[in-house]
């Protein structure tokens, strides 16, 4: 216990004695974990095989974010972080503050998504300063750690860069801070929804079985730590074809919208599988920022009014877990 209270000045320390190498121009410290700590123990001695009946309490809200909105999917390949940008840009057309956060240590995609990848964030009295991007204040593991380079962390160093990216970065006055959760229920997931109070979650799926499952395992993870679930968002819905508007429902269609009666939750929207989406995406040149009038910005613009709507009447309780 009496290390963790020098976590801190250990971390200047390092940082100046990183400074200080020839060549090195600027330092981003990460520790990993609290010294001394121990994994748990089952009743036989051994670590425990599972989660514990009831995690850590939250850390507290970020200071100056009112709000956190997590998306999520329970897999990859789903659309989720193309979704959290339009989304993210969608609450700030209307009028909000919004902060985006990419919590995928590992595949970081925001920096490509909004056309930021050579951005590199400043340092202010030892507060990394979140990028600029379309309105919104970005951070991603990918503006410290080039494109072409694998993420090669073990979990608590991925965690460890989250908890900064949480703390030590000036998010400043945000109605709304959106996060771009990894595909699964992991770590990080862990991490986030026990270091601070998340608002609510909007889970991404296709229509396919497949996906719902995945989806499906999304929304029992955040309800068993205690964060409300907004609601399901159908990504790649249907394909309207542009020379002859005849409209296909390659992976299906309606199955998030099923799921979420199944599940008593709320069913957010229809995004449709398009060409000018995905365009738009690879250009880093979002729909919603540059062309919100279409019908594909629609969409995105109509999921926001619903989140905004849910937000406003949600509440934010502590994540917690609940004993099986």
């Amino acid at each position: 216990r009496r290390r963790v209270g020098r976590v801190e000045p250990r971390e200047a320390a390092l940082s100046r004695a990183a400074a200080a190498v020839p060549g090195v121009r600027r330092v981003n410290a990460v520790l990993t974990a609290a010294a001394g700590a121990r994994p748990a123990r089952g009743s036989a001695g051994q670590p425990s095989a599972g989660p514990p009946s009831a995690g850590p309490p939250s850390a507290g809200p970020i200071p100056g974010v009112a709000a956190i909105v997590a998306v999520a999917s329970g897999k990859g390949g789903v659309g989720k972080s193309t979704t959290a940008v339009n989304l993210a840009l969608g609450l700030r057309a209307a009028g909000l503050r919004v902060g985006l956060l990419d919590a995928d240590i590992y595949g970081p995609s925001l920096p490509r998504l909004l056309g930021t990848a050579d951005a590199k964030p400043d340092v202010d009295g030892g507060r990394i300063v979140p990028v600029p991007a379309f309105g919104l204040a970005t951070m991603s593991i990918g503006y410290l750690v080039p494109e072409d380079t694998a993420t090669v962390w073990r979990g608590p160093m991925a965690t460890g860069a989250i908890q900064q990216f949480l703390r030590k970065v000036a998010w400043g006055e945000l109605d709304v801070l959106v996060i771009d959760f990894p595909p699964g229920t992991g770590d990080i997931h862990l991490t986030l929804a026990q270091s601070v109070p998340i608002t609510g979650a909007v889970i991404v799926s296709t229509p396919q079985d497949i996906a719902l499952i995945d989806a499906r395992k999304g929304v029992r993870m955040f309800e068993r730590v205690n964060v409300p679930v907004l609601g399901l968002v159908e990504n790649m819905s249907y394909f309207v074809c542009p020379h002859c508007g005849e409209r296909s429902e390659i992976f299906g269609h309606g199955g998030a919208r099923a799921e979420a009666d199944a599940t008593t939750q709320a069913f957010l929207g229809e995004i449709p599988l398009d060409g000018l989406i995905r365009e738009t995406s690879d250009a880093g040149t979002p729909i919603v920022a540059t062309a919100p009038d279409s019908p594909q910005g629609a969409a995105y613009l109509a999921l926001a009014r619903r989140v905004l709507d849910k937000l406003e009447a949600a509440r934010t309780p502590s994540p917690v877990f609940r004993e099986e």
